[in-house]
């Protein structure tokens, strides 16, 4: 059985095949079995790119996650509208808020919200689309999480 089932997703050009590849590479860290699997069009900025990230630790069969995704990361409306619905019960799905103004339809499996308001972001000398994921239920405040940073 694997353990995380991640689908990354979002327009060319906002680190979504980083984000993956990071995940990756922390599973490996772990000593975990890994998968990464990309799909993106032929354009270099702006098509759609999305890819499948598993983490276990047993061998994994298959790359392909297909309605049973652990979480789905939705950087933009398309990438939410597609990936939702691939979600699990109790899944996760965090969702770039600075870019998408609509209720997540299965809200009720997500506590984690990736807010990027401009000014954070330059406070963090982050680039503009990098993602600070927030939880708002933690206890502690000003705790987060950056994926990476500007050097």
């Amino acid at each position: 059985m694997v353990d995380e089932k991640i689908i990354c997703a979002g327009f060319g050009g906002q680190g979504v095949m980083k984000m993956g590849q990071i995940l990756t590479y922390a599973g490996m860290i772990e000593g975990k079995q890994v998968s990464w699997l990309p799909s993106y069009g032929p354009e270099m900025r702006g098509g759609t790119a999305n890819c499948n990230v598993m983490v276990s630790d047993q061998m994994i069969g298959s790359p392909i996650i297909t309605n049973d995704a652990t979480t789905v990361i939705a950087m933009n409306l398309p990438s939410l509208v597609k990936f939702e619905k691939n979600t699990e019960k109790g899944g996760n799905i965090l969702v770039n808020s600075s870019l998408i103004e609509r209720k997540v339809q299965r809200w009720g499996n997500s506590s984690i919200v990736i807010v990027l308001p401009p000014d954070v972001a330059k406070y963090l000398e982050l680039e503009p689309d990098n993602p600070i994921i927030l939880k708002p239920e933690e206890k502690s405040k000003g705790k987060f999480c950056s994926f990476w940073k500007k050097e």
